[in-house]
């Protein structure tokens, strides 16, 4: 039996989990700074150190409604550079144990024990691909209007 070490962290009542080398840190109570012409799955942009990163509403990435007032942000490294997935709590490091069944949400590998519950694996790469231009182009233009450098 293979184990995955992966960051759990919730989605309203669910359980999702992102392989914890694709996690560069998780962020409580980050500033985001709205885009007004950003479409809805875009929450905005926060500033980590001197870097503005987007940051997403995890919901409506994976199709399942959309989040309010999450102010935690869990910081992924992509091919596309950093982004930030809302999340509605704090998350957690873990081992996935076995896989129990596929998912059919776009963008995740399938369902796995973790501890006494379940989580969906998020495959971060397919899950932002549809949205990685849009990312990346926002938090330029963003940064642009404020005179930064991103």
């Amino acid at each position: 039996m293979m184990t995955t070490t992966a960051v759990v962290f919730a989605i309203g009542p669910d359980r999702y989990a992102v392989a914890a080398a694709a996690v560069r840190e998780a962020i409580c109570k980050a500033r985001l700074f709205p885009l007004p012409t950003a479409p809805p799955v875009l929450l905005g942009a926060f500033n980590l150190r001197g870097e503005v990163l987007p940051v997403f509403d995890t919901a409506m990435l994976l199709g399942v409604g959309s989040l309010t007032n999450s102010s935690t942000v869990v910081v992924v490294n992509t091919a596309a550079g950093p982004a930030g997935f809302a999340v509605s709590d704090l998350p957690r490091v873990a081992l996935l144990s076995e896989e129990i069944g596929p998912s059919e949400l776009r963008g995740t590998l399938g369902v796995f024990a973790v501890d006494d519950e379940v989580a969906v694996l998020v495959d971060v790469e397919e899950l932002l691909l549809p949205h990685a231009g849009l990312a990346t182009a926002s938090a330029s233009e963003d940064a642009g209007r404020r005179g930064e450098r991103v």
